[in-house]
C-alpha cells in the first residue's frame, strides 16, 4: 500500500460541510463520537457475526471439505475493495459512502440512487439473515416455543430501539457484543488446537472439493461457494457511513479498515479449517448453527448452551450494525438531496437519524419473510459485489479530482483487480439460486419506484417555488 509523500496536517478533519454545522435541512449535525480504538472494534464487530456463525454450513454444502478455500478467496477480494474504500473515505469523509463516490465519479443521479439503494438493501438483507439466524438452531438450544418469524421481528424492533438511543450507545453495545463474539471464535480456535495436538479430526477432508462435477461445474461450484462465503466479509463498507461521527476520519479509517479485514479474514480461514477438520460437510450443511456442531464434535467439555448464547450475541451484533449503517445512509442521501429531506430528520436530544431508523427497520421486517439464511445472505453478497465493482471503478475515475487534505492512496492495480473479481462473483458464473436474483430484482424495482416518486415530488416543489416567486 502507498500514500502520498506530503505530510499530514495536525488534525485533518476533512471537509466540514456536514460534520461541523447543521445539514441542508437545518437539522443538527451528527456527533463525532468514534475515536481510533473504538473504530477498529467497530469494523471488526461489523465484519464478524452472522456470516461465519450461520453460513459456514451452507458454504460447506456447496464446496465440500475444502471449506477454507472460498473464505481464503473471499479474504483476498475483500482486501482489494477495502483499499478502494480507504482511499475514498479519506478524500470524502461523509456519511453517504458508495452513493457519494458514485455521484462524484459519474455524475448520473439515477445510477447514484440505484447504488445507494442497493447498499441500503444489502444491509437490510444482512440484518434479516441475522434475525433468521437468531431464531434458528442456536436459539433452539434454549426454546422452540415461539414462532421463529415472530422472534425475528421482535429482534429487529429491539435493535431499532437501541439505534434510536444514540450512536455512542449503539457503538458501545457493539464493543461488548464484539468481545463476546470474538470469545466464541476463540473457543473454536482452542478446540481446533486441541484436536490437532490430540490427533482428532479428519485432515483428508481439507482437500476435498465436492461441487458435483469437474471443469466448468468445478469452477462455478467454487465461485458459488466463494460468493456465499463473501457474506462473512461484508461489513467493512458499513463503517464509511460513520465517517461524520468519527474523529479525524482521514487518519483513523485506513488503519481501522485494514486491521479489521486482516484480523477477521485470518480468523475466518482458521475457523473454516477447524470446522472441516472436525465435522463432515453433510452435517455442517444440515445445521443453521454449524459452529455448534464443531463444539459438540471437538472432544472438549465446553457447554453447548453457553456457545449457543455467544452465537446469539454474535448475530445480534451483525444486525445492530447493519440497521445502524442503513439509517445513516438514509441520512446521508437526504443531505445530498437523493432522498427527501424528511429522511434526514434528527432527534434533537439524542442526535440520531430517527426517520431513517424507523424506515429501514420496517423494510428489514418485511425482508424476514422472504427467505432463509442462505438466500438472504447470498442476496447481501450479490448486491454488494455489484456495488463494489462500481466503487473500484469510481476510485480510478476520481483520481482526476484532487482534494486539499492528506489521504491514503491505493496502488492502481488493486481497484482494477477488485472490479474484475467483484464482477465475476456477481455474475452467473457464481452458481446461485434464482431466488437471489428475483429478490434483488424486486428490491431494485422498489428502488426505481422510489426514485420516480422523489423526482415527481422535487419537480412539484420546484414548480411551486417558481410560481410563488
Amino acid at each position: 500500500m502507498s500514500t502520498p509523500d506530503t505530510p499530514a496536517p495536525a488534525e485533518p478533519e476533512g471537509p466540514k460541510s456536514h460534520g461541523d454545522r447543521t445539514n441542508h435541512g437545518g437539522e443538527p449535525p451528527l456527533k463525532r463520537a468514534l475515536g481510533p480504538k473504538l473504530l477498529i472494534l467497530f469494523v471488526i464487530g461489523d465484519i464478524l457475526g452472522t456470516g461465519i456463525y450461520a453460513t459456514t454450513g451452507d458454504v460447506a454444502g456447496k464446496v465440500g471439505g475444502a471449506l477454507w478455500l472460498p473464505f481464503a478467496i473471499g479474504f483476498a477480494v475483500a482486501l482489494l475493495t477495502a483499499a478502494s474504500y480507504v482511499e475514498l473515505v479519506g478524500k470524502y469523509p461523509k456519511a453517504a459512502g458508495a452513493a457519494l463516490y458514485t455521484q462524484k465519479a459519474f455524475k448520473v443521479p439515477f445510477l447514484t440512487f440505484v447504488v445507494a439503494f442497493m447498499v441500503m438493501c444489502s444491509g437490510l438483507s444482512s440484518a434479516s439473515a441475522a434475525a433468521r439466524a437468531f431464531s434458528g438452531d442456536y436459539l433452539g438450544e434454549f426454546t422452540d416455543a415461539v414462532p421463529p418469524t415472530l422472534i425475528a421481528i421482535l429482534f429487529i424492533l429491539a435493535l431499532a430501539a437501541i439505534n434510536l438511543r444514540g450512536v455512542a450507545e449503539s457503538v458501545k453495545a457493539n464493543v461488548v457484543l464484539t468481545l463476546v463474539e470474538v470469545s466464541g471464535l476463540a473457543v473454536i480456535l482452542a478446540i481446533g488446537a486441541y484436536a490437532v495436538f490430540s490427533g482428532e479430526g479428519e485432515p483428508s477432508r481439507l482437500t476435498q472439493i465436492e461441487t458435483g462435477g469437474t471443469g466448468y461445474a468445478l469452477l462455478t461450484g467454487v465461485l458459488g461457494a466463494t460468493a456465499l462465503g463473501f457474506f462473512a466479509f461484508v461489513g467493512f463498507e458499513d463503517s464509511v457511513n460513520m465517517a461524520e461521527e468519527t474523529k479525524n476520519p482521514a487518519r483513523n479509517f485506513p488503519r481501522a479498515i485494514f486491521i479489521g479485514v486482516g484480523v477477521t479474514g485470518t480468523i475466518y480461514v482458521l475457523v473454516a479449517l477447524i470446522s472441516s477438520l472436525l465435522v463432515d460437510s453433510g452435517t455442517l450443511s444440515g445445521s443453521s448453527g454449524p459452529l455448534l456442531e464443531v463444539v459438540k464434535a471437538g472432544g472438549v467439555d465446553f457447554p453447548p448452551k453457553l456457545f449457543a448464547l455467544i452465537a446469539l450475541f454474535a448475530v445480534t451484533n451483525s444486525a445492530l450494525i447493519n440497521i445502524m449503517m442503513a439509517s445513516r445512509l438514509c441520512y446521508g442521501m437526504a443531505n445530498e438531496r437523493i432522498l427527501p429531506p424528511t429522511m434526514g430528520k434528527v432527534l434533537s436530544g439524542r442526535r440520531t437519524p430517527w426517520v431513517g431508523i424507523v424506515f429501514v427497520s420496517a423494510l428489514a421486517i418485511g425482508l424476514v419473510s422472504t427467505g432463509e439464511i442462505e438466500g438472504l445472505g447470498d442476496t447481501t453478497s450479490f448486491l454488494l459485489l455489484c456495488v463494489f465493482a462500481v466503487v473500484n471503478i469510481a476510485v480510478l475515475v476520481l483520481r482526476r479530482d484532487p482534494v486539499d487534505h492528506h489521504h491514503f492512496r491505493t496502488p492502481t492495480a488493486l481497484p482494477v483487480l477488485g472490479a474484475l473479481t467483484s464482477l465475476i462473483l456477481a455474475s452467473p458464473l457464481a452458481d446461485r439460486g434464482s431466488d437471489v436474483y428475483v429478490r434483488a430484482g424486486i428490491l431494485l424495482l422498489i428502488g426505481i419506484g422510489l426514485w420516480v416518486l422523489n423526482k415527481v415530488v422535487m419537480t412539484a416543489r420546484e414548480k411551486s417555488g417558481a410560481d410563488a416567486s
